[in-house]
This record gives structure tokens, C-alpha cells and sequence, in this order.
């Protein structure tokens, strides 16, 4: 089912399928809209941890021969692996495919602007909806920190502080909306008149 079309969709990867993400992700890029993913650490691959690191390690045996810099380029990020994984998925060779992966961001963590904007999740995505109980899974950040990605205490540390923050903002918001509403209740009652209850008002 497709997503109504947005300015910019903020998608949080937390507990969605790597490959199922992507394949909606890159629907959307194609159909021109301009898509964000955060939290790309905490994304899950179906399959046990240790035989998704063999698939990791066999990717990175192939390599030019000839001079290793021509590529393939194994990408160690949580949020690369994903990007490239949507890439894999849209014709990228061509304007229209490059175009849409340009409208493409990724990110490790939650970082501002988009920690104060509404994040989404993905149903049809989501690895408790899509894996049946009891199959073996893995997290793409333990993944990445075993084969090579130096980043996972610094972005745990920058999440920690940023649900602290959150949790603080979310206190304030509760307060604020407490306080409105009596506010209002209290007006209610000083300015009513038989007419005004009878008009519903």
C-alpha cells in the first residue's frame, strides 16, 4: 500500500526488516518522494547473527583484483548498508534512478532536525509483524561494529542523551497540555449563560 505523498516522510528503522524496509523505500524514492531514515543501527536481518556475518565476510573477498580501490566498496555503516541495499533496488544508472536515490537520506542515530520531528514505522516492514516467533535474527549495528565500523559507543552514548531530552520534552508537553486544558475548563465555567449551554458552546 502505497504512502500518501509528503513533503519529506522521517521513517524510524527500529525493529524493521533490512530488506523489506528497502524494497518500500525505494518504491516511494521512485514515485518522487523524498524519504529520511533514522536509527538505521537498530535494523534487523532475518537469519542468526553468525551466519549473516559469513554472507559480510564473503562479500568482502571480492575485490578487484587488479587495484582494489576500483571497487566493489564494502561499507561498514549501518546507515551505507542500508542506502546501498535501496540501491540494489533502484535503477541508479540512470537520471531517473539517480535522481530518486538523491531524495534518499540515511542516518545512525536521530540526529537534529529530525529528533523533533513525527518519525514513522512501517507495517508492512516490521520484523515482529513479518518474522514468525522464535526464528533467529540480527542487528545490522552489531553487525557492522564486528566488521569494522568504529562508531557504535558514540552513537549509544548521543542516544542515550537524546531520549533523556526527549523523555524531559515529553514532561513539559504533558504539564503544558494539563494546564491548557483546566484553563479552559475554568473559562468554561466563568463565561457560560443559559444560552450559550443550550448553542452546545
Amino acid at each position: 500500500e502505497d504512502m500518501v505523498f509528503e513533503k519529506r516522510i522521517v521513517i524510524d528503522a527500529k525493529g524493521h526488516l533490512l530488506g523489506r524496509l528497502a524494497s518500500i523505500v525505494a518504491k516511494e524514492l521512485l514515485s518522487g518522494q523524498k524519504v529520511i531514515v533514522v536509527r538505521c543501527e537498530e535494523l534487523n536481518i532475518s537469519g542468526s547473527h553468525f551466519r549473516n556475518k559469513l554472507k559480510y565476510k564473503d562479500f568482502l573477498r571480492k575485490r578487484c583484483n587488479v587495484n582494489p580501490q576500483h571497487g566493489p566498496f564494502h561499507l561498514r555503516a549501518p546507515s551505507k548498508i542500508f542506502w546501498r541495499t535501496v540501491r540494489g533496488m533502484v535503477p541508479h544508472k540512470t537520471p531517473r534512478g539517480a535522481a530518486a536515490l538523491s531524495h534518499l537520506k540515511v542516518f545512525e542515530g536521530v540526529p537534529p532536525p529530525y529528533d523533533k520531528v513525527n518519525r514513522v514505522v512501517c507495517p508492512q516492514a516490521l520484523r515482529v509483524l513479518n518474522l514468525r516467533g522464535g526464528r533467529r535474527f540480527t542487528r545490522v549495528g552489531r553487525l557492522s561494529h564486528e566488521v569494522g565500523w568504529k562508531y557504535q559507543d558514540t552513537i549509544k552514548a548521543l542516544e542515550e542523551k537524546r531520549k533523556v531530552r526527549a523523555a524531559a520534552f515529553f514532561e513539559r508537553k504533558k504539564a503544558a497540555t494539563a494546564l491548557r486544558r483546566q484553563a479552559l475548563e475554568n473559562s468554561r465555567k466563568e463565561f457560560t449563560t443559559p444560552l450559550l449551554d443550550r448553542a452546545g458552546f
